[in-house]
């Protein structure tokens, strides 16, 4: 009898506003029109990581349906998107009541009973997380090693990147007990030479890669008023070639890290190093970060 393939585990994580849902979202498309079987988790309590794989449309998420029905079936929490992509949004608690990373621990509890991992034969499982906090439940696909490789978004932003090292602290706290690796940083909204000098630095100094940049493009905003992902509204423009070119490196990335995030102390003076350069912008001037670490 022929073993039974393991379906791929990645999760990505980024601050809210960050363009994570979206960069999510068209990753999965690309690597379903590539022929493979997705599924996307959406692990955020807005419950909106898969509306652009389904027309814009919300679906049930695992804790709503939970509340009206003692006994789950796959077909209710479980629908599917653009190109055949399995669509499941964890859900979270009512505002201020209970922990938002809640829905995520439910969430996988219920596919594992249902055995939908197994029964779909999947080929990759994408989950999408809040990354502003890396607290308990937002911590479990890495806590857990539910996920294999973790990769986050982040733009030149210094709350982004901020978000982005308290994740890698994350990882390496749980690096010693099973917990997934880091497969590396996602540049996002970077068209300026300088961004991309800054998040090169980042990564440099914390032992990952940058493994795109995505640049910020109006086809997104026009797909997204669609209901759409890029891939599926505007297939053959330029911004729908990043997405299918970082749909590959990820489904083909195979060796993460366990990167070296920096102190706090040593971010904030990286941070001011990098607004002492921002400032010689003027005289198109741009060089490593001047703060010593």
């Amino acid at each position: 009898m022929a073993e039974k393939k393991k379906a791929k585990q990645i999760a990505i994580y980024g601050k809210g506003g960050i363009g994570k849902s979206t960069t999510t979202s068209n990753i999965s498309a690309a690597l379903a029109r590539d022929g493979l079987k997705v599924m996307q988790v959406g692990c955020d309590p807005k419950s909106d990581s898969t509306n652009t794989l389904r027309d814009g449309r919300y679906i049930p998420t695992v804790l709503d349906t939970m509340r009206e029905k003692t006994t789950l079936r796959a077909d209710e929490i479980v629908h599917k998107g653009f190109g055949g992509v399995y669509c499941v949004e964890a859900g979270g608690p009512a505002p201020g009541v209970g922990c938002a990373g809640r829905g995520i621990i439910t969430a996988v509890q219920q596919l594992k009973q249902l055995k939908v991992y197994d029964d779909l034969d999947l080929d990759v499982v994408i989950y999408d997380v809040l990354g502003d906090v890396v607290c308990g439940g937002f911590a479990v696909p890495i806590r857990e090693g539910i996920a294999e490789h973790v990769f986050t978004v982040s733009s030149a932003d210094f709350m982004a990147i901020y978000a982005a090292n308290n994740l890698f602290k994350g990882i390496q706290k749980y690096s010693n007990s099973g917990g997934a690796l880091l497969g590396g940083v996602i540049g996002n909204s970077v068209n300026a030479p300088y961004a991309r000098h800054l998040l090169d630095d980042f990564a440099e100094r914390t032992g990952t890669q940058i493994l795109e940049y995505v640049p910020r493009s109006v086809t997104v905003t026009q797909s997204e008023l669609q209901g759409k992902t890029t891939i599926e509204a505007f297939p053959e423009s330029e911004q729908a070639g990043v997405y299918r070119r970082l749909a590959r490196r990820i489904y083909e990335h195979s060796v993460s890290k366990v990167p070296t995030p920096l102190e706090i102390k040593d971010l904030r003076l990286w941070a001011a190093g990098w607004a002492d350069q921002l400032l010689a912008l003027e005289t198109g001037e741009v060089r490593t970060a001047a703060a010593s670490i």
